[in-house]
């Protein structure tokens, strides 16, 4: 896939070259003056009639007419070189890579030592360009019969670089695995909900502990009956499809201790149950379990990559349905805690799942856990679809989530968790929570719900309702990175 060549870019035979300009104003110089030099020039013309621009994500498809070998030259803006970073870069080469995809390229040459300055080193600049590379070049077709489109799929990649040959190597490849482990997400979340069941979410997690050697265990019914998920199986109660709780462990150490546990929701589909959704709400309801996609993508990252540390990732898998066997409003149900739950809305039912999700993670030696789940329709109107709501019971832990937040370029934002929340939380005559105290500070509420099974375990709770839904796939790198991190700062 990745060959590394230390030679002149004019030299290139591939479909494509991909240049970073950077607006120092725009000059061909440097790696990119024998560029200029073979278009006699040209290139300089075009940044003069405003055809090509250094703009920030200002791209350009220009023709070679035979000044180089290569067929096409694509440009991807930078803005000023000072300012640039590695999202800068990721933004840039996205758009880039949209905008040529319907060339139908297969090969491409990048020029990478074009994206490079004081602030962004090669290895960074390698890593940036293939996961936005191979992430806008990704399509989920669905069930689409064929039709006539260019084939879209890049099959061979020349970088161009004098940097070590290995080490670029080794950042190509991260970024290729960051791309390909989130658009498993996205594939997983859109996939139809008939053809991605709970048991179709035990099947891929089966396939990924095959292909990357992790121990895997999914209870069934039975299963979960006799330790008594009482919580989770409340919610599976009403429909056909057996439910799973679906266990993946990694461990490159010779002890399990100390275990980042990734807790993903998999409602495969949400009703609401009794508490029915309305029509146009319960429409795209096949993303609920957008939080197990995101873990599973990360788990897929985790298994091309290998980090030193110990991983796992528990998915309660379900659908929410109707039937003379669902649950129903006023039920009691006890949890796998002991705890008992007064259920007020059948449609807080992904707070349930995660609840026993999170208390067997626990059994299994959780050294730290994070929550991923559209969880509620509250942290949309709290803080719009461009940011993951996030709560915890540890600062440090939290700092630490936030920091690959910062790096994978998802953004979380931190909601209160204070006396009062808990105290609403426990309001019930009958049971020792309630699963749905009320509107007002409805993020919170489900949020604060789940803390009550994590109890003095570092937890970070990840809402996604929103920003999966403007970001498909969203939280599978900030997972990713956060397994990756050197724990030993």
């Amino acid at each position: 896939m990745f060959t590394i060549k230390n030679e002149q870019i004019t030299q290139t035979k591939m479909d494509a070259l991909l240049i970073g300009l950077f607006d120092k104003p725009l000059k061909f110089d440097g790696v990119l003056q024998p560029l200029d030099g073979a278009f006699s020039g040209g290139l300089t013309e075009l940044v003069k009639n405003g055809d090509v621009s250094a703009k920030k994500e200002h791209t350009s498809v220009i023709p070679s007419f035979g000044h180089i070998p290569t067929k096409r030259l694509v440009t991807a803006g930078l803005g000023k070189e000072k300012e640039a970073d590695f999202h800068v870069i990721h933004k840039a080469v996205t758009k880039a890579a949209k905008q040529s995809k319907s060339y139908g390229l297969q090969s491409l040459a990048i020029a990478l030592d074009s994206f490079v300055t004081e602030n962004v080193t090669a290895v960074e600049a390698a890593e940036a360009v293939m996961e936005a590379l191979f992430m806008a070049r990704f399509r989920y077709n669905g069930y689409r019969t064929p039709g006539n489109e260019p084939e879209t799929h890049v099959t061979a990649i020349d970088v161009y670089t004098e940097a070590d040959a290995a080490e670029i190597k080794a950042a190509c490849e991260v970024g290729r695995a960051m791309a390909e482990g989130t658009n498993t997400a996205i594939r997983l979340t859109a996939t139809p909900p008939n053809m991605m069941t709970a048991g179709d979410l035990a099947h891929h997690a089966e396939t990924l502990a095959e292909q990357y050697g992790f121990d895997v265990e999914v209870l069934e019914r039975e299963d979960m009956e006799k330790i008594g998920m009482g919580a989770f199986l409340a919610v599976a109660q009403g429909s056909t499809e057996p439910p799973k709780m679906i266990t993946l462990k990694y461990n490159p150490t010779d002890a399990w201790e100390d275990v980042l546990t990734f807790v993903g929701k998999g409602v495969t589909f949400d009703t609401g149950g009794y508490s029915i959704k309305p029509k146009d709400g319960i429409v795209g309801m096949k993303t609920d379990m957008g939080g197990a996609a995101a873990v599973l993508g990360a788990m897929e990252i985790i298994g091309k990559l290998r980090p030193d540390r110990p991983v796992m990732a528990v998915i309660p898998a379900t659908d929410n349905v109707i039937s003379a066997n669902a649950f129903k409003p006023d039920d009691v149900i006890t949890s796998l805690s002991g705890k008992t739950i007064e259920v007020k809305n059948t449609d807080a039912e992904g707070r349930l799942v995660l609840a026993d999700a999170i208390t067997y993670a626990k059994q299994q030696r959780a050294g730290k856990l994070i929550d991923v789940a559209t969880l509620t329709g509250g942290v949309v109107i709290a803080l719009g679809k461009d940011k993951t709501g996030a709560m915890t019971n540890n600062e440090p832990f939290f700092e630490e989530v936030l920091q690959a937040s910062h790096e994978a370029g998802e953004m979380i934002w931190q909601l209160p968790l204070t006396d009062y929340d808990k105290k609403r939380i426990r309001n019930s005559d009958v049971a020792d929570l309630n699963n749905s105290p009320g509107r007002d500070g409805h993020a919170i509420m489900g949020g604060g719900f789940i803390g009550e099974f994590a109890e003095n375990t570092p937890w970070v709770h990840l809402d996604i309702a929103g920003s999966a839904e403007l970001t498909p796939g969203v939280m599978t790198r900030t997972l990713a990175i956060l397994a990756l991190s050197d724990q030993s700062e």
